[in-house]
């Protein structure tokens, strides 16, 4: 349900990209992200932290759960107050005025964000993804629908403010009608300090990554100007696209833990459904490494070609980050939050080293920078990561060592193919021959990654788990005339777990 409802997510995205970066200049993307570069940081603390603790705590009652919601909305109106006044501040921090414009209606996101956290955790933890996921997909197309309608009025940048304000509004309202509990008043109340100790924690290392994942966009921003940011940012987002398709962060949480008291069956959950994320993420990451300049100019038009010269410095950080992000999931999942803090901290010195060497190489080589920190980084956080649990980086490279390989190869057959064949090579002149080269190009890939795969694992055991995930998005009536047995895997749960939940 999360993948399907981020699938859709997906496509409304998709389509508002594709109309507004043809009626806003890359300079009004880059003017909001100079805003929202720091406001999303504010906006997290309301479902980062909090959220967690009620996800991982064994047991919740009502007057902790309320306890909980009125220090998450205090703190964020505390944010949402500050925020909007430090407007001109950051207007002079960018030398533009028009920063300080939109940083108060954008600080409102703060607030709207805070006040739904706790009942869309409550729901996560009763697994009512459903529910969720409906509200994920409402909320953001709505925002998509005044982003577009506000745009094509001739609003510029203050569309894309409307959307970002939008969208937690939208959030807010349907998380309070599909979760209907109501906090009671605060009260003293056992096991409130606990969970606010690991709330600061995760936030403290949510913080230390957002800082990290960010800095760059401050850096081109202060360096380059807007219009460059603007640029960069679009290149950035079609870099993390496979990762919000993909992550399934806080269903792998919620059941991970329930899975403390297993070791061994905690391994298998994690290595197996680690290995069907390495099969797909590194199909997507060799796919748009191949084709990524395509799709840039098919989505935005040829004006954004620059946008597409720096994503081919993304392209190959793509699956990387997908296995590199999943060492989160198991600190979230065992309780280790400080010993995910102190990681974070090692995260940040060696990325920010990174960027400190690639800035002479503008937005480049800041998007090279990223590419080469998920791969220095992959083995280590594992490593850390899994000691408390005896997981060992070995067990973590077999199940995606071949996928990564497999990759490789694939690419290196369609760069080999493409340099000879004198049509493929061309760059592409409009967005028709630009939709052409993409299908033509991403279906090699794929068809040399999945040959390239069952060569290397001695068939098509990879591909197994992944078709029993496809064939629970189809009807059962539809599953039982295919006559399909379902097995019991890496991601099926075992009989006693499935009577227990639907």
């Amino acid at each position: 349900m999360t993948i399907f409802a981020q699938a859709l997510t997906f496509v409304a995205q998709m389509a508002s990209i594709t109309i507004l970066a043809r009626v806003l200049m890359p300079a009004d993307f880059g003017i909001v992200t100079m805003v929202t570069t720091f406001s999303v940081l504010l906006v997290s603390c309301g479902h980062i932290g909090f959220p967690d603790a009620v996800l991982q705590r064994d047991e919740i009652d009502r007057s902790l759960a309320s306890n909980l919601f009125w220090m998450n909305v205090a703190v964020g109106l505390v944010l949402t107050a500050g925020f909007a006044g430090a407007g001109h501040a950051l207007s002079k921090l960018y030398g533009d005025p028009r920063v300080g414009y939109i940083a108060p209606p954008i600080a409102l996101s703060i607030l709207f964000d805070s006040a739904a956290a706790l009942h869309i955790a409550l729901l996560k933890r009763a697994m009512c993804f459903a529910a969720v996921s409906a509200n994920d997909i409402l909320a953001r197309i709505g925002s998509v629908l005044v982003s577009v309608t506000l745009g094509l009025s001739g609003f510029g940048y203050w569309a894309l403010v409307a959307g970002v304000v939008a969208s937690p509004f939208f959030f807010c309202v349907g998380a309070w009608s599909r979760c209907r509990w109501i906090p009671s008043l605060p009260r003293r109340r056992a096991g409130t300090r606990s969970m606010l100790r690991f709330a600061v924690q995760v936030y403290g290392r949510f913080s230390l990554g957002y800082v990290t994942q960010n800095i760059d966009n401050l850096l081109v921003g202060w360096r380059f100007g807007p219009t460059v940011l603007g640029f960069y940012k679009k290149a950035y987002d079609l870099f993390v696209l496979p990762f919000n398709l993909l992550t399934v962060y806080s269903v792998a949480v919620s059941t991970l833990s329930r899975l403390n008291a297993d070791r061994a069956e905690y391994k298998r959950y994690l290595l197996g459904g680690l290995s069907v994320l390495a099969l797909v993420g590194m199909a997507v990451a060799g796919t748009l490494t191949v084709v990524g300049k395509d799709v840039v100019r098919a989505l935005l038009g040829p004006r954004w070609e620059t946008a597409g010269d720096i994503f081919v410095f993304f392209g190959p950080g793509i699956g990387a980050m997908l296995i590199y992000s999943t060492h989160g999931m198991i600190h979230l999942s065992i309780g280790t939050t400080g010993r995910f803090l102190r990681w974070g901290l090692c995260e940040f010195t060696v990325t920010l080293a990174l960027f400190a060497l690639a800035l002479r190489w503008g937005a480049r080589g800041i998007a090279g920078a990223w590419t080469v920190s998920y791969w220095l980084l992959i083995v280590p956080a594992f490593w850390y990561a899994g000691k408390p649990i005896g997981l060992k980086v070995t067990e973590v490279l077999g199940a995606v060592w071949k996928c990564m390989l497999a990759s490789l190869l694939a690419g290196g057959g369609c760069y080999g193919i493409e340099r000879s064949i004198p049509a493929l090579s061309l760059t592409p002149s409009d967005s028709v021959h630009a939709i052409v080269r993409t299908v033509v190009m991403s279906s090699l890939f794929v068809l040399l990654y999945s040959a390239a795969v069952a060569l290397l694992h001695g068939g098509g055991a990879p591909f197994r788990p992944l078709w029993r995930i496809i064939l629970d998005f189809l009807p059962r009536r539809i599953v039982s005339k295919l006559s399909i047995p379902t097995e019991t895997g890496a991601l099926t749960p075992s009989a006693s777990q499935a009577s227990g939940t639907n």
